[in-house]
């Protein structure tokens, strides 16, 4: 099976960049083979080199308009951004006729969502929202042991915190932390 080309947009300097290129890997469909991990050029090229790869970009945008006119240019974007740029990057890769992986929340309304889901099927282009540690292998064994095996019996209730305390700074001082 050839691996599908993918690019990521952000996650440079943050744990969930990391998070996202390993579970990429876990299945060993996907090659990375480009990246705007970070509007500052040279720490999107420091970064991008870091982890093997030649192509980078400190735009999105030109990465876009870039891989979308090269024969061996990118099949697939994964855009672990701020969320607020979730929707606009989003947005230019599908007009450019290629997939999205987005990171949640896809939008930050329902109204941009719905926009996004209508432009992608327009698009005819695959717009899907990621769920990454659902690849992890302790959630894979916990699923097996809960669907498959049925070791558990029927469960009724389940209950998963995952804080993260970063999240309680205001908006304004997030986005101008995270500008990608």
């Amino acid at each position: 099976m050839n691996q599908v080309r993918l690019e990521m947009v952000g996650g440079e300097g943050v744990f969930i960049g990391a998070v996202h290129r390993i579970a990429a890997r876990l299945d060993d469909r996907y090659e990375l083979v480009a990246s705007a991990l970070s509007s500052d050029a040279q720490r999107a090229a420091s970064s991008a080199a870091s982890i093997g790869l030649a192509r980078s970009y400190a735009d999105w945008r030109e990465m876009t308009r870039v891989e979308a006119g090269r024969s061996d240019g990118i099949e697939v974007v994964a855009i672990v951004t701020p969320n607020h740029l979730h929707a606009p990057i989003a947005t230019a890769f599908l007009e450019a006729g290629i997939h999205v992986i987005c990171d949640k929340p896809l939008a930050v309304s329902l109204e941009e969502g719905e926009a996004l889901a209508k432009f992608a099927r327009e698009k005819d282009r695959v717009f899907a929202v990621i769920y990454m540690y659902m690849g992890y292998p302790l959630v894979r064994h916990a699923r097996s042991i809960i669907v498959r095996d049925r070791l558990l019996g029927e469960i009724r209730v389940v209950q998963v915190e995952y804080a993260q305390d970063w999240l309680s700074l205001p908006v304004e001082t997030l986005a101008n932390r995270q500008a990608v």
